[in-house]
């Protein structure tokens, strides 16, 4: 039996877990899971529910529709792998700790292909079985190259596109055609060390601890809504070779952690920050 999952994100009002319930038992559907969340703040109302049966997607939608308040947003999708796109420059950590569980079976999609703007990780991507396609960016602007990467992902029609360390700033263009489908990885220690070798720079500086944040890609750089977070503790015992070895650790599970939210649609984003239910 076919399995889907109900996201509903609303303004918070009485009765609405009820005329929600009310209206899959009418369509003879079972609850497999349920998780919800308000926001005290803006009486937002986040819903996530797993249900089976035989859903009659238009049927539902429009019975759930009549009984939310106006402006809500519902969606039905069914649980079943997503297809993903990965991008990246040179950095294999993270790519490849990916395709290991890929390989494994420990996510829940379909990687169609990895694209790259360098031929290094060619070899490491075709050991799995994954097209890998070089587009290089020599001698063409942000936008030309741009344009050409959008044109070989499209091939793919992909539901999400991971950097796995894509080492290139996207445009405004980029962004707005895939909107709240890009996932990104970077070091947490943005804004304070910025630029070339900023492992150096924090053990000259005497860090702590050593993050990774995951989040969306938006217009403004690095400060998209974040997904998921992680830090590990280091010390002064640390050279900054061996930072750099335990962010590329974290970094690799901070990524995998965020990829399984999103193909799982555990991810509601409203303003600049998530629910993850």
């Amino acid at each position: 039996m076919k399995e889907y999952i109900l996201l509903i994100d609303t303004i918070d009002e009485k009765g609405l877990v009820y005329n929600i319930s009310k209206v899959l038992y009418a369509n003879n559907l079972n609850i497999e899971q349920n998780s919800e969340y308000v926001d005290q703040d803006t009486q937002k109302f986040f819903m996530r529910t797993v249900i089976s049966g035989d859903v009659k997607k238009n049927i539902l939608l429009k019975e759930l529709k009549e009984v939310l308040p106006s402006n809500s947003t519902i969606k039905l999708n069914e649980k079943e792998n997503k297809d993903v796109v990965i991008l990246a420059t040179k950095e294999s950590h993270v790519l490849g700790d990916l395709l290991i569980r890929y390989y494994d079976g420990e996510l829940n999609a379909n990687i169609k292909a990895v694209i790259a703007n360098h031929e290094h990780l060619r070899p490491l991507v075709e050991k799995f079985g994954i097209p890998f396609h070089c587009i290089s960016a020599e001698g063409l602007s942000r936008e030309e190259h741009e344009d050409l990467m959008i044109e070989k992902i499209n091939e793919f029609e992909p539901e999400l596109i991971v950097l796995a360390k894509y080492m290139r700033i996207l445009t405004s263009k980029f962004v707005k055609t895939y909107p709240k489908k890009v996932l990104n990885i970077h070091h947490s220690f943005l804004p304070a060390f910025i630029g070339a070798n900023p492992y150096k720079q924090a053990h000259d500086r005497g860090v702590k601890i050593i993050g990774a944040t995951a989040h969306y890609v938006t217009d403004d750089l690095d400060e998209g809504p974040i997904i998921f977070q992680d830090v590990v503790r280091v010390d002064h015992t640390y050279s900054w070779q061996e930072m750099r070895n335990a962010g590329r650790n974290v970094e690799k599970v901070v990524l995998y952690n965020a990829f399984q939210l999103l193909l799982d649609d555990k991810v509601f984003v409203y303003e600049n920050k998530t629910v993850i239910l």
